[in-house]
């Protein structure tokens, strides 16, 4: 598995990583042998949030023993998001995933609270050394733009947003705004939600055109076509181990040729008024 330089952090993580959102609405013995295949395969980018329902106690059980070989990620309420609130937030998700810290903790996205009083919670958690780093999640430019006034550079570590073929609406301003500053992408939902192209649809065809000749599948030339900027990671989920073998394919670098086809397969439209977000 392909890893590069997550932002600021100094930390080499992995570019297809693992997310967890309804992870734990299925299988709990199938949804731990997913992670765990994903481990071994190298996507040791594990993702979840508070807000997750049991997803934490699940990746528990999924990671023990096995601590030290994960960057892991998880994400405080905006309704939590008071300075007190989430560092009492950050200690449950500690508690739930039976671990001392998190690789980076980040705002889910923009709620009532001031960002200062966010920022200034997630610094003392750095100092406390239970958590790592920190970041945002759905934060369009006008939002990094001012969190970085709160902050100053060299503290947001990612921005973790929508992205996938069917939206692309973060190539306008999120991702270059990230570049700029050294921020790390996330695309969460990189398949989209419940709508991956199917073959029989134009772009579908491009997809599995391409996935035939590299002998891959669509899902796998997807990520690859998602990640081709060194900025950008994904965290795709997956219900089964054999699903998480299919997307820890990571090593699949698409030709110039292959991206300029999947560009005109999936336009990338004009700038939206917001950021899009599930």
């Amino acid at each position: 598995m392909n890893t590069h330089p997550f932002g600021q952090t100094g930390a080499n993580v992995s570019v297809i990583g693992q997310g967890t959102w309804y992870l734990d609405h299925g299988d709990r013995k199938r949804a731990i042998a997913a992670l765990q295949r994903g481990l071994d395969l190298g996507m040791t980018h594990i993702d979840t949030a508070e807000m997750y329902g049991d997803a934490e106690l699940v990746i528990a059980d999924a990671i023990a023993g096995r601590r030290d070989e994960v960057f892991l990620v998880s994400k405080v309420l905006p309704s939590n998001a008071s300075r007190r609130g989430t560092i009492a937030a950050c200690e449950r998700s500690l508690k739930r995933l039976k671990t001392d810290r998190l690789d980076c903790y980040l705002l889910h996205w923009r709620g009532s609270y001031p960002l200062e009083d966010t920022v200034a919670a997630f610094e003392e958690l750095v100092q406390s050394g239970k958590i790592k780093s920190w970041g945002v999640s759905n934060f369009d430019a006008d939002d990094l733009d001012e969190i970085l006034e709160v902050a100053g550079e060299s503290r947001i570590a990612c921005n973790q947003v929508l992205y996938h073929l069917k939206e692309r609406a973060i190539e306008h301003e999120v991702i270059p705004w990230c570049e700029r500053h050294n921020v790390a992408v996330v695309a969460y939902s990189p398949f989209g939600h419940d709508d991956f192209p199917a073959s029989s649809s134009k772009g579908g065809a491009v997809l599995a055109r391409i996935a035939e000749t590299r002998r891959a599948t669509p899902r796998q030339v997807a990520l690859s076509f998602l990640t081709r900027a060194t900025t950008v990671f994904a965290i795709p989920k997956a219900s089964s181990a054999e699903h998480a073998g299919e997307n820890a394919a990571g090593d699949l670098v698409l030709t110039k040729d292959e991206i300029a086809a999947l560009d005109a397969a999936f336009p990338r439209g004009p700038k939206p008024r917001g950021l899009p977000m599930l």
